[in-house]
């Protein structure tokens, strides 16, 4: 299915581009999510019309991410976990969990936005997580995992 996108996606393209997909991408996510649309005539039309007014919607998404990502950056978030005297947790760290004590600081991350490159935290320590905020800034945060015995 061609669609025009509405937004810039990534892997995919930028604002205005006119991209093939698969049918179940553009039907389940992309056009649910008002990332796309589908490239008909009359949409692209549309799109070209509207144009001016979604790419300063777009810049503007992009500032108020960088300014969020310029308070987020370095910050350091502490998580309690069980743990076993050795340091393994007792379960697991993950990107959902980090995105809650995120948000209990005041800011506004989805757990999609949490990169955890190796997995799911399992161990005592201090590790260098990435979050996502928009797709073009990514902010850098330390994550302080401290067990407490069981």
């Amino acid at each position: 299915m061609q669609v025009i996108l509405l937004e810039k996606v990534a892997n995919l393209g930028n604002l205005g581009d006119v991209v093939r997909v698969k049918d179940g991408f553009a039907r389940n996510f992309l056009i649910p999510q008002r990332k796309a649309r589908r490239a008909t005539d009359t949409a692209i039309a549309e799109f070209e019309v509207k144009r001016a007014e979604l790419e300063k919607i777009a810049s503007d998404k992009l500032v108020a991410a960088q300014a969020e990502a310029q308070k987020l950056a370095g910050q350091v978030f502490q998580i309690s976990q069980k743990a076993g005297v050795d340091g393994r947790l007792f379960g697991s760290v993950t990107n959902f969990d980090i995105a809650a004590v995120v948000n209990l600081k005041g800011f506004n991350i989805e757990k999609s936005a949490v990169r955890l490159p190796n997995g799911p935290l399992k161990v005592v320590g201090e590790y260098p997580i990435s979050i996502a905020i928009h797709t073009d800034v990514v902010a850098e945060v330390s994550i302080q995992v401290i067990g407490e015995q069981a």
